[in-house]
């Protein structure tokens, strides 16, 4: 199919042989409806043809939700690392509405079926949130803007980091002890020998002091070093963690 533009016609014959396949009987262009299969006294089943992933097709298949809870959607299977990734996405948007998503290799009329409509129950990550909520409550203040880009975000980690970066300004090459006492880290030791921005020079065992890129770090984060230079985390947690960016 390469070079040929695909049509949601394309998708028909091998959706309606899937569904013949499993004893329905298949109809096409019944009302709205781009597929109608109907078996026995079933629930009629729905699917709604589109040449790839788009908001609009989401969107039919929502409307459909009020005739039948047995609604699909059906795309042509496309080349390529990018397909799987959106097929991957997509396939989990399908569960959370309740849908069934099937993909048509045109090439051959492969089809297959990604996942069925069934009543979404969305399982929560315990570990996720406790995450969530540890760098919520050991931010200081709201040093970032919701919606901008990750990279150079303040966390709770680069703060830590920054406490570090000024007691070594201040006091110039100390021990890691005396960091975590002085900035209130208590691990410091950890942190300045991982060093994840290259702002620490370890002097010697258990000696820092800051590197030129920490030098550097003095001017470009001067306003978020002053904001926290005098408070805490509102809770105390693992000072230690990397950095989640």
């Amino acid at each position: 199919m390469a070079g040929t533009r695909i049509r949601e016609a394309d998708l028909y014959a091998p959706v309606k042989r899937l569904l013949e396949a499993q004893g329905y009987a298949v109809k096409g262009e019944i009302g709205a409806a781009d597929v109608v299969a109907v078996r026995g006294d079933e629930a009629p089943v729905i699917v709604e043809l589109k040449a790839g992933f788009s908001l609009s097709l989401f969107h039919q298949a929502i409307d459909r939700q009020a005739i039948t809870d047995a609604v699909y959607v059906a795309i042509a299977r496309g080349p390529g690392r990018a397909f799987l990734r959106a097929l991957a996405a997509n396939t989990k948007l399908c569960r959370r509405l309740g849908l069934g998503l099937i993909t048509v290799r045109l090439k051959d009329g492969f089809v297959e079926v990604h996942c069925d409509p069934e009543p979404y129950r969305p399982r929560q990550s315990a570990p996720r949130r406790a995450r969530l909520l540890r760098e919520y409550h050991r931010r200081v203040g709201d040093p970032n803007t919701g919606g901008t880009i990750r990279r150079n975000l303040v966390t709770a980690y680069r703060q830590d980091a920054l406490r570090c970066l000024r007691v070594l300004a201040e006091n110039g090459p100390t021990k890691a002890s005396e960091v975590a006492r002085r900035a209130g880290v208590e691990q410091a030791r950890r942190l300045m020998a991982d060093d994840h921005y290259g702002w620490f020079d370890r002097i010697r065992t258990g000696i820092y002091d800051l590197s030129p890129k920490g030098r550097a770090a003095l001017g470009d984060y001067a306003d978020e070093i002053g904001r926290i230079a005098a408070r805490q985390p509102e809770t105390a947690g693992d000072c230690g963690r990397a950095p989640s960016s």
